[in-house]
């Protein structure tokens, strides 16, 4: 790591993670105001801090606004989609092992492996 680089699991401020992206600090609030799955840190005097899972999700806000041509609404039905899928894919991992005792105690309920990985994909391909 060169000198005055940060380790890239540090937090960053509002003004460190405005220069990275070229985006005003005001549009980083503004974001806090629409997405609310982008919640910083905030220390003594509202100071921001920004987790490395909030500068990956800012990231994405900033490439779906500028690169791929969403409006803000767009950006937010894709945010809640995904966490929609995430909860699902999740709900779905817990009650594998269950329903698949209860449903077939010597098997392997393929499909919904098949499904599951099919999800799953999905999921990290956006």
């Amino acid at each position: 790591m060169a000198a005055g680089q940060k380790d890239p699991g540090a937090l960053k401020t509002i003004g460190e993670l405005s220069q990275e992206l070229g985006v005003a600090q005001h549009i980083l609030r503004y974001w806090e105001t629409r997405f609310p799955q982008l919640r910083p840190m905030q220390r003594a005097g509202n100071r921001r801090y920004y987790r490395p899972a909030d500068v990956d999700l800012a990231r994405r806000i900033h490439r779906l606004l500028t690169q791929e041509g969403y409006t803000v609404r767009g950006v937010q039905k894709v945010l809640r989609d995904k966490e929609a899928q995430a909860v699902e894919v999740a709900h779905a991992v817990h009650e594998t092992p269950h329903e698949a005792r209860s449903e077939q105690p010597a098997g392997v309920d393929v499909f919904r492996l098949i499904s599951l990985r099919d999800r799953l994909t999905s999921a990290l391909e956006s």
